[in-house]
C-alpha cells in the first residue's frame, strides 16, 4: 500500500478532485500555503494499492497544468529603495509535486 501525497495550486483542485472521483479513488484535502509564492495550494492525501499508483499518477497529470503567471517581487526589507522598481516577473506556477510513500499499516473505522 502507498499514500501519494500531492501539493497542487488552487486553481486545480476541483478539477482534480473531480477526476479522482470519477476513477473511483477516496481522497482527502487539506488547505495548504505555498513557501515560494505564499499562495494558496491544496494538498491531496490518496492511500492506493502498490498497483494502482501510476493511475493515480495519469490522474494527477491530466489534472494539474503548469502555467504562466505574473508577480510582483516583494520590497527588500534592508538597504535603499530608491533605485528599487518592483517590475512583475513571469514565473511558472501549477503543475503538481508528488510525494509516494510507503504505508506499513491502514486501519479504516
Amino acid at each position: 500500500m502507498k499514500l501519494i501525497v500531492a501539493i497542487i495550486q488552487d486553481k486545480d483542485s476541483n478539477r482534480l478532485s473531480g477526476a479522482l472521483v470519477k476513477a473511483n479513488f477516496r481522497a482527502t484535502k487539506l488547505a495548504s500555503t505555498g513557501g515560494f509564492l505564499r499562495a494558496g495550494n491544496t494538498t491531496f492525501m490518496i492511500g492506493v494499492d502498490d498497483s494502482q499508483v501510476e493511475t493515480v499518477l495519469g490522474v494527477i497529470r491530466s489534472s494539474c497544468k503548469v502555467r504562466e503567471q505574473l508577480v510582483t517581487p516583494v520590497t527588500p526589507m534592508s538597504g535603499t529603495t530608491d533605485s528599487y522598481l518592483p517590475l512583475p516577473v513571469e514565473v511558472q506556477v501549477g503543475g503538481a509535486t508528488v510525494f509516494v510513500l510507503p504505508v506499513d499499516r491502514f486501519e479504516h473505522f
